[in-house]
C-alpha cells in the first residue's frame, strides 16, 4: 500500500492550470477561482488559505473522486450544490 500525498499537493497542478488561464488576471493574488455546481457551474474566487481547512479538503476529495484533477474546464471544479459550498466557505470566513 502506497503513501497517499495530502490533497493539497495533488491539487497543485490544477491550481496552476486555473491560475494560468486567460481569466487569471481577474483573480487577485492569494486567491483561487473554482467552479461550483452539480449541473450548471458557477465561478467563485476563494482565498488560497481555504485549501488547508479540513472542510474545504473534503470538497476537494469529492472533486477528485468525481473528476480527478484534470478537468476540461481548466480549473478546479467542485461538484456540490452551490448553497452547500457557500455555507462551507461562509463558516470558514466567520471562524
Amino acid at each position: 500500500m502506497g503513501i497517499r500525498l495530502p490533497i493539497i499537493f495533488q491539487a497543485k497542478s490544477a491550481i496552476r492550470r486555473a491560475l494560468s488561464t486567460a481569466t487569471a488576471s481577474e483573480v487577485p493574488k492569494g486567491y483561487l477561482a473554482v467552479y461550483v455546481g452539480e449541473n450548471e457551474r458557477k465561478r467563485h474566487v476563494v482565498p488560497i488559505s481555504y485549501l488547508s481547512h479540513p472542510s474545504f479538503q473534503r470538497l476537494l476529495r469529492h472533486a477528485e473522486e468525481e473528476f480527478g484533477f484534470d478537468h476540461p474546464m481548466g480549473g478546479l471544479t467542485i461538484p456540490c450544490r452551490e448553497e452547500t459550498f457557500i455555507g462551507i466557505t461562509c463558516s470558514l470566513t466567520c471562524s
